[in-house]
């Protein structure tokens, strides 16, 4: 020991071969000095079976197995680094180093199940490498718990990263950790009052749109892999210009990975999408669904017209097989939402190609022509703020499936958990859409409403504990605050009818979920809005007949709530028309939408065909 302290690592491997040859020389102490000598001479291998034969020799050999595996990884010989963290993990199993080397031992061999099992546990050191290999692994898992204490390490290494703030942000409002919300609120509003709005390069559009309600600032929320700035324009010529023979028929394709009866998408789509003209209208859906979608289809995609899989495909070649097919219109469903194909409109794939229900918003950065809306969410103010024309529809842009779609059923508010005397206040949007900003309104309704409750579909218990303490911070009780479980959209549907009065989210409505309480019998309040995503539940009110729901601002909203709340017959007279009406409201007339959305399309068509440029069309 005195010759290692003294740095003379002959001396140690001398001495060391001395002692080894005395009888009961070869002690675990003295074979980790020999491992330390041999890291020192720059011979890991040799030091690894040093360590692991001390293991071996030892009683509780946690510390040498470390120091083996860890001399395997640096000698290179990566599957003996990881067999000896197999031995080590039994011996102390939340150790970080070795759970780092498992991590990365599963995810070499491909091994989901275990990797799943551990990856979680990077997040437990604030360790860099091991922090960036939990946001490879984890990052994309919107509902990851692991995600808060890893965005928040990871910001405390990079304050100043804009896009680790960013996805703290997003991460933050996943699971409801408003604290952090308003705290990375705080530091975006210094970042916009020191003129850096450059910061939004850091931020996806999705993300963008929960919180931000300024057209203007929703176009530079630009972080998007592989897609930067907005279509050249000389680009967009050279695509319309190209040879294209016009048919007989309108050749329509849609590209999407929502082709699947379960995916809310179609829910709202697809009988819009049955109802097609054959005779006038040729229809292709490219698909890149994933397969579990597909396989829990009720047999619809086969009537919503022909199937190309293209989830081989990347984007050019996406792109050159729409070519190939002679699409005249390709139409993008997805926009900038979880595995978009919208790279592949970045190609000349079609004379004509218009975004379409998936993003409540411009998609910068993509090569659209138009955009399809209506008056509520695209107004003449919001033009200045897109680079795609408008394609308004005389009703709600939102198509809503009038046959294949669940009709209510019968439940009691027992069988619910909910209390048969109270007014219940419903809201089953997205927690990631419930801004703090947005519960203080809910909390001023509900204190202003004696006996009344919230009921939130909130799944995740981090989610609902953060929830319900920002609520009782507001002054309002636990058991004020219901949640609902997961279950299946026909029961959804039936449990809606329980709640009295549904109440919106701010700036990002409910679409799908406010169509539903609709579809239901149940009366939505919302308030008007500033940018596409805040204006959707007014769109869908008008069409089904109930403009006097929309308030004009919060002072409204909480007033409109507290009277309705204490005028129950007006609230009835709502549910009878939303009831009585369902076959005759604009909202829900299929066949309506369809012969609207193809008079849109002969439109356009007739437009290029004549050498015109894309322009707005008020249908």
């Amino acid at each position: 020991m005195a010759a290692w302290l003294a740095g003379d690592v002959a001396a140690v491997f001398a001495a060391v071969n001395e002692a080894m040859a005395l009888p009961g020389g070869a002690t675990p102490a003295l074979l980790e000095l020999l491992g330390h000598a041999f890291l020192k001479s720059d011979l890991p291998a040799e030091a690894a079976e040093a360590y692991a034969t001390a293991a071996q020799l030892a009683g509780d050999g946690f510390a040498y197995l470390k120091q083996a595996s860890a001399a395997w990884a640096a000698a290179g010989i990566e599957e003996q680094a990881f067999l000896t963290a197999l031995q080590a993990q039994k011996l102390v199993p939340d150790d970080p180093e070795i759970v780092f080397t498992l991590v990365k031992g599963f995810q070499l061999r491909g091994e989901s199940e275990l990797l799943d099992h551990f990856k979680n546990r990077l997040t437990s050191n604030s360790n860099p490498e091991h922090l960036l290999l939990a946001a490879n692994l984890i990052s994309a898992e919107t509902r990851n718990p692991a995600n808060l204490p890893l965005f928040k390490k990871l910001l405390a290494q990079h304050p100043d990263d804009h896009y680790t703030q960013f996805k703290l942000m997003a991460v933050a409002r996943e699971f409801c950790d408003y604290e952090t919300v308003l705290g990375q609120e705080a530091w975006l509003e210094g970042e916009l009052a020191a003129g850096r709005e450059w910061i939004f390069e850091g931020q996806t559009p999705f993300a963008n749109l929960l919180h931000c309600e300024d057209e203007r600032l929703n176009r530079l929320a630009t972080n998007n892999i592989g897609i930067k700035g907005d279509p050249v324009p000389a680009a967009r010529q050279i695509r319309r210009a190209m040879r294209h023979e016009w048919g007989g028929k309108i050749r329509i394709g849609y590209l999407s990975n929502d082709f699947g009866s379960t995916h809310a998408t179609m829910r709202l789509a697809r009988r819009g999408l049955e109802l097609h003209d054959t005779s006038r209208f040729d229809v292709t859906l490219y698909c890149h669904s994933d397969d579990s979608l597909i396989a829990r289809d009720d047999g619809g995609r086969a009537h919503w017209g022909r199937i190309v899989r293209v989830v081989d495909l990347d984007a050019a070649e996406t792109a050159e097989r729409v070519r190939d097919d002679g699409i005249d219109i390709l139409v993008d469903l997805k926009g900038h939402t979880g595995n978009s194909r919208r790279h592949a409109l970045n190609h000349p794939a079609a004379p004509i190609h218009i975004g379409w229900l998936g993003f409540p918003g411009s998609t910068t950065g993509v090569d659209l022509d138009y955009v399809i809306g209506d008056r509520f969410v695209l107004p003449d103010s919001a033009v200045p703020h897109y680079h795609e024309k408008f394609l308004r529809m005389p009703g709600s842009y939102q198509p809503n499936d009038d046959t294949h779609r669940a009709l209510p059923g019968t439940t009691s508010r027992a069988e619910l958990g909910l209390p048969e005397d109270a007014f219940v206040f419903g809201s089953f949007n997205s927690n990631r859409k419930i801004t703090p900003q947005t519960l203080d309104l809910w909390a001023e309704i509900l204190s202003r409403v004696p006996g009344s409750v919230l009921w939130a579909m909130i799944y995740h218990e981090t989610s609902r504990a953060n929830f319900g303490n920002y609520l009782a911070r507001k002054g309002i009780a636990a058991e004020r605050v219901i949640f609902a479980d997961a279950v299946g959209y026909d029961a959804h549907v039936t449990r809606i009818t329980a709640a009295d009065l549904g109440l919106d989210t701010f700036p990002y409505n409910g679409h799908t979920t406010t169509s539903d309480m609709l579809w239901a019998g149940l009366p939505v309040l919302t308030k008007r809005g500033t940018n596409f995503a805040s204006r959707v539940s007014e769109s869908l009110l008008n069409a089904a007949g109930l403009p006097e729901l929309v308030a004009a601002d919060d002072r409204a909203f909480v007033e409109t709530a507290v009277e309705l709340a204490s005028n129950p017959g007006r609230l009835l007279r709502h549910r009878q028309h939303l009831c009585n009406q369902r076959d005759r409201l604009a909202l829900f007339d299929s066949r309506k939408f369809c012969h609207d959305l193809e008079r849109v399309y002969e439109i356009v068509i007739a437009r290029a065909r004549s050498g015109l440029e894309p322009d707005h069309v008020d249908l």
